[in-house]
């Protein structure tokens, strides 16, 4: 009689199943040939190995670490148990695209102000003021690596740019009558090197020079004075309401802007060529200020003011975001509590297209090569919009994983899929457009790996560097209120926290 170990000894091994797997990419760069056809593969096979097989099928002298997506989902298991998990037979070929492997994008540093920041951006020498600059000599100003910028604007009614250690260089004027905001800042964006455009609950859009001293890093040894100035050069007047959301361009020298009156208003920065303000606008401005930082004295310092070139007045709520067509700056698009994105002539001030939704959209980012828009909405979703007159479905894409409102939006400067959102539940979270759902597919838990889910969630970081701030439901205390994500510097958000906080891009897409 045969042992129990000459049993198992003479017991074949099972082989483990396999399943045929035809590869893809959308980059040319490190697509396989045309001729490569679909591979059998093991189906305990994991993200590593099927990694390395690609590396192998490409003859790569250095192997590419890169991640799969089926059917717009990550593949984060073996593919076996991926097969189990949504129901799919290893009879049938498994396409799986596969891209460039993404890392979490790590905790760099954030900047402490006196009260909450409501909006971010970035100068560097691939940011689009310093490219607009290069391109057209606009104010013949250029930009080094090194030597990045970051503007915040803050409900203190302050702007502040800092350098990328966290020193401030320089800020705005405190008060009234030294040409500041009357009241709390909503939206600021660099025109150039050394002009800056903000908006707030003043009324007003405002133009700045920018100015920096040889002593760019630090501040005087002689005195308190800082190492750059802003100081004001055009107030432009045209809404009723807080003025939320600009947007620049500067090779036509023009703002658009998004009121709380329901309407938009476009703007010249030379004032030459920019009509006069309305008398009525300008004192309603001043009479709805917050009585803390208005004095009634005159200001002593008065900038140029100027009205605007045209008024959009098609949207029926607030105006939440506008911003230029990324190929046209003749057309603009805006978004609306009415639940609407809208498509403007800006040469005629004429309404071009209306797209209805089911929800308010609250920001708005373009998406250009893949001629989409991304809007996000008070229902805590990202809705991708193709707004082409020949596209027939509206928002039939979301993307979800906020837990509270989607407030801001930006596309990854170097990753056509890419896009950062900042949100009311205390994040900003990344994402893959691909991995973009049907709107008619509920939202699964909270960091499932569902179709639409967030690539990386980036948390507000607490008062020491690494320690994150606890978690609070809905975001309260720590709401995420503006994202820039910059190509150098990475993505930066602004908050409720009343930090301007920096964690980096590179490789997160």
């Amino acid at each position: 009689m045969a042992t129990e170990t000459e049993s198992l000894l003479t017991e074949p091994v099972q082989a483990p199943a396999q399943i045929k797997v035809q590869f893809s990419t959308q980059h040319a760069d490190i697509s396989l040939p045309d001729s490569t056809g679909p591979i059998i593969v093991p189906t305990n096979l994991r993200r590593y190995g099927l990694s390395t097989l690609v590396n192998h099928l490409l003859n790569t002298a250095n192997p590419t670490p890169f991640d799969f997506l089926h059917s717009g989902t990550f593949l984060r298991t073996s593919i076996d148990e991926y097969l189990t998990e949504h129901g799919l037979s290893a009879e049938t070929t498994l396409s799986l695209e596969y891209v460039r492997s993404i890392i979490p994008p790590p905790y760099v540093t954030s900047f402490l102000h006196d009260d909450w920041v409501s909006a971010v951006d970035v100068l560097s020498p691939t940011s689009p003021a310093a490219r607009w600059a290069a391109k057209g000599r606009v104010e013949g100003v250029g930009v080094s690596d090194g030597v990045e910028r970051i503007l915040s604007g803050s409900y203190d009614g302050i702007l502040r740019v800092w350098d990328t250690k966290g020193l401030c260089l320089g800020s705005s004027p405190a008060v009234v009558e030294e040409g500041g905001h009357a009241s709390s800042v909503k939206a600021a964006k660099f025109l150039s090197p050394t002009r800056i455009v903000s908006s707030g609950l003043d009324r007003t859009v405002r133009v700045w020079k920018y100015t920096e001293t040889p002593a760019l890093n630090h501040y005087n040894d002689d005195d308190s004075s800082p190492a750059a100035q802003i100081t004001p050069s055009l107030d432009l007047y045209g809404h009723h309401g807080s003025v939320d959301a600009v947007v620049v361009h500067a090779p036509t020298h023009h703002i658009l802007s998004a009121s709380t009156d329901h309407t938009i208003s476009l703007f010249s920065t030379q004032k030459s060529s920019a009509p006069e303000a309305p008398p009525s606008l300008i004192s309603s401005s001043l009479s709805g200020t917050r009585s803390k930082r208005r004095k009634t004295t005159a200001p002593a310092v008065q900038p140029p003011k100027r009205g605007p070139l045209s008024t959009l007045k098609a949207h029926t709520a607030p105006v939440s975001d506008v911003i230029f067509a990324p190929h046209d700056p003749t057309v603009g698009y805006s978004t609306s509590w009415d639940h609407t994105l809208r498509t403007f002539d800006l040469t005629t001030s004429a309404l071009v297209d209306t797209r209805t939704t089911s929800h308010a959209l609250l920001s708005l980012t373009a998406l250009p090569s893949l001629n989409l828009l991304a809007a996000g909405t008070s229902a805590r979703h990202i809705t991708l919009i193709d707004p082409r007159a020949s596209a027939r479905e509206v928002g039939g894409l979301v993307l979800r994983g906020h837990t509270n409102a989607a407030v801001s939006l930006m596309a990854d400067p170097k990753n056509d899929w890419g896009l950062a959102s900042g949100g009311h539940d205390g994040t900003v979270r990344v994402w893959d457009v691909r991995t973009a759902s049907s709107s008619s597919v509920t939202s699964g838990a909270e960091g499932a790996n569902k179709s639409g889910g967030p690539v990386w969630t980036i948390e507000r970081e607490g008062s020491e560097a690494g320690a994150k701030t606890k978690r609070i439901v809905g975001g309260e205390g720590v709401k995420v209120f503006g994202v820039c994500w910059d190509e150098g510097v990475g993505i930066v958000s602004a908050g409720e926290d009343r930090r301007v906080q920096i964690n980096r891009g590179e490789g997160t897409m």
